[in-house]
């Protein structure tokens, strides 16, 4: 009985709360001031992680190319986007010293300084389904524009680039293709070592075993995971392979895609120290256009979260043949009519139609890739 009277002196009904302790109040706003407490800090670390990934996206190299620009539409907009990149190497009797970004504000490019031996027009349809890479031959024989828009000579495209820098580069092709160039993105293939190696390197299958003799390297046949320095050989090399350039063409592709999807998936997107380094490298070694800005990269970002690596498709604008011209050099000669066609299917964003009517001009798989 004592026990029970001692008990019921302590508890006022079953289920309530014990008397001596805290009030009912006091305990909850304790409880609140936790909770916020725990959401203040987390909003905290979620805002800095943002503005960090902000700066980073505001760390990219800027060029203007407005005087040849037609127009810039917003990503989310709903409309289609065409991208051109460029692989941009400096010529091996060049230095170096400033970069893309500083030589391109100079009152003269710096012609024969960089070249440009890897030109994509990367399409991104209108409903962000899917992402389609398109590669023109270096030495395809076209018409060069310079950086105001004005024809010059016909050459091998990459002289486009070298002889009057990015905006030459876009308006040449603009006039080849018939595309509106939304945005320009410039790689350099030199600092390409460090994305490999921010991603944790990148898996690529060679089919049988070649030599490099302009590099000195053997190729092993096998699957192999490559970064830093061999990485960048990989993506250069031409000689040793059965088709030359054409080859070397394939293999960027191949790479690109191996990066697309370490990139796309869950360890590097969801990873915030992978994406940060990811994110570092790309600005530390990208240009891109003046007009393209980290609110615009964020929101395209966005709008391409359902792609999959099995919505990428590459593929090579259709060669007809190859001939020596008089002063130019060996050059790349397209299909003029299937050239037409692909080009207005970009225009038209009907791009996977064409895939469809030409199956055989997507990149193989990646095993099949010399």
């Amino acid at each position: 009985m004592a026990g029970g009277s001692k008990a019921s002196s302590r508890y006022r009904d079953a289920g309530k709360r014990r008397l001596g302790g805290p009030p009912f109040r006091r305990r909850h706003r304790r409880l609140l001031l936790t909770l916020l407490t725990v959401v203040s800090l987390l909003f905290v670390s979620v805002g800095a992680y943002a503005y960090h990934l902000n700066k980073q996206l505001s760390n990219f190299g800027r060029v203007d190319i407005s005087t040849v620009q037609s127009g810039e539409p917003d990503p989310d907009e709903g409309r289609a986007l065409n991208v051109l990149l460029l692989g941009s190497d400096m010529a091996e009797n060049d230095e170096g010293g400033a970069s893309i970004e500083e030589d391109a504000v100079l009152p003269d490019w710096p012609s024969g300084k960089y070249r440009s031996d890897t030109l994509m027009i990367v399409h991104i349809p209108a409903d962000r389904s899917a992402v389609q890479l398109v590669s023109i031959p270096r030495d395809t024989y076209t018409t060069i524009y310079d950086e105001d828009g004005e024809p010059r000579n016909k050459q091998k495209i990459n002289a486009a680039f070298s002889q009057y820098g990015p905006a030459g580069a876009v308006a040449t092709i603009q006039a080849m293709t018939g595309i509106t160039i939304d945005h320009l993105a410039i790689i350099d293939w030199e600092g390409f070592r460090d994305i490999t190696t921010a991603v944790g390197g990148v898996e690529v299958t060679i089919p049988e075993t070649f030599r490099d003799p302009q590099q000195g390297i053997t190729w092993q046949a096998g699957t192999q995971v490559l970064e830093g320095e061999e990485a960048l050989s990989y993506v250069r090399t031409r000689h040793g392979l059965q088709r030359g350039d054409f080859d070397r063409i394939a293999r960027q592709q191949n790479f690109l895609r191996s990066v697309m999807n370490k990139l796309l998936s869950r360890g590097t997107l969801t990873n915030p120290v992978k994406l940060s380094n990811t994110l570092g490298a790309l600005s530390d070694n990208m240009t891109l256009d003046s007009d393209w800005t980290p609110s615009n990269l964020r929101s395209l970002a966005l709008s391409l979260r359902g792609v999959t690596s099995d919505s990428v498709a590459f593929m090579t604008a259709p060669v007809a043949t190859t001939q020596d011209v008089s002063g130019v050099g060996n050059v790349v000669i397209l299909k003029e009519t299937q050239s037409a066609e692909l080009w207005q299917a970009i225009i038209s964003d009907q791009v996977g139609a064409y895939v469809q009517a030409y199956p055989d001009e997507q990149l193989p798989g990646a095993d099949e890739v010399s």
